[in-house]
């Protein structure tokens, strides 16, 4: 995980707005395979949004697990939905590096 500073969170969250949340967390609450699709889609996006159907009165504990059993960063909590940021294991495979890179 990456710390954040208020600047590289806006700019995650600039490019996070015209996303669609790609993880639901429903009735069944975080399960291992939940956890692995959330893994999966952060190996092959980096940035992510996860909404939370269920579950809305613990979504700041469960984002926060969620966040560190993946290794990735809660970037912020809006509403009912989360955004988390992983940066590829390759650098060539990196979108976010160059303007993060500027203001971390």
């Amino acid at each position: 995980m990456i710390e954040l500073n208020s600047k590289a969170r806006k700019i995650l969250e600039k490019y996070a707005h015209d996303l669609n949340p790609v993880v639901i967390i429903g009735g069944n609450g975080v399960t291992e395979g939940l956890e692995g699709k959330v893994q999966a889609e952060l190996n092959a996006h980096e940035l992510i949004k996860v909404k939370f159907n269920e579950f809305k009165d613990e979504k700041i504990d469960l984002a926060n697990g969620l966040a560190s059993s993946c290794q990735a960063t809660l970037v912020r909590i809006i509403g009912n939905v989360a955004i988390f940021y992983k940066p590829a294991e390759e650098a060539k495979n990196r979108k976010y590096e160059k303007e993060l890179n500027k203001v971390l």
